[in-house]
């Protein structure tokens, strides 16, 4: 599993690029996943949503332009400068966006009280999780009974795509994000992360061993990413 002292000095070091970096690697499409995820959330209408492992906010902004007005909505990061760089940009925001409440917390220990929120989102940051287990019981902790948690994460591309999408992260994706970013090695870490990281059914098995239940995923790109949806 992934050590939180490196992923934490990882992101720190990559905060300033992350959202180019984003954009670039994965040639706009990121943009149409958390489109996806925000259409899921708001079809359950949820009062109270925490945005965890949020880094620059993109998912929580865009959350906060898609559900009504009184909606409350947290994003949550452990890496203070990925925090920073969200407030940064909420300086530049609509009214709606300036209202969403960044904290600093840990996603296997949250600073939240039990049943406190409606939803949780998590996009891209399960696979960095120290212990993915304790990361989705936290999850549903903090989940009120009936409330929803979306997982948007990297998976395992179908069979025959996957040669070519390997060859692309391990070969080709570093060196662009060392161009982005400056920083080769992050990506190359990033790069394992996803290597390892269970399919759609794995995590389906994971997220209903942690207590959710009617867990439903959706496959998107030929297979390289799943939206999983579970409720509390």
């Amino acid at each position: 599993m992934p050590d939180p002292v490196a992923v934490n000095s990882m992101f720190s070091r990559i905060a300033g690029r992350y959202d180019l970096a984003n954009r670039l690697l994965s040639g706009g499409v990121d943009l149409w996943w958390r489109h996806c995820l925000v259409n899921r959330v708001r079809a359950s209408r949820p009062r109270r949503v925490l945005d965890l492992a949020t880094g620059s906010g993109d998912v929580a902004f865009t959350l906060a332009r898609s559900l009504p007005a009184e909606t409350e909505i947290t994003g949550m990061d452990f890496c203070q400068p990925m925090l920073d760089q969200a407030t940064a940009k909420q300086k530049n925001t609509d009214a709606r966006a300036a209202k969403i409440s960044f904290r600093q917390g840990d996603g296997l220990n949250l600073p939240c009280a039990d049943a406190c929120f409606d939803t949780v989102t998590i996009s891209f940051g399960l696979r960095n999780m120290a212990d993915r287990d304790r990361a989705l019981r936290e999850m549903r902790r903090v989940l009120a009974p009936g409330g929803h948690v979306h997982v948007l994460e990297f998976s395992q591309p179908q069979s025959w795509f996957a040669p070519i999408y390997y060859f692309y992260t391990r070969r080709i994706l570093p060196t662009i994000a060392g161009w982005v970013t400056g920083d080769r090695a992050a990506y190359a870490y990033l790069n394992a992360t996803i290597a390892a990281y269970p399919d759609h059914e794995a995590m389906s098995e994971e997220l209903l061993r942690a207590g959710f239940r009617e867990v439903r995923v959706t496959r998107m790109t030929l297979g390289i990413v799943a939206l999983h949806v579970g409720v509390a």
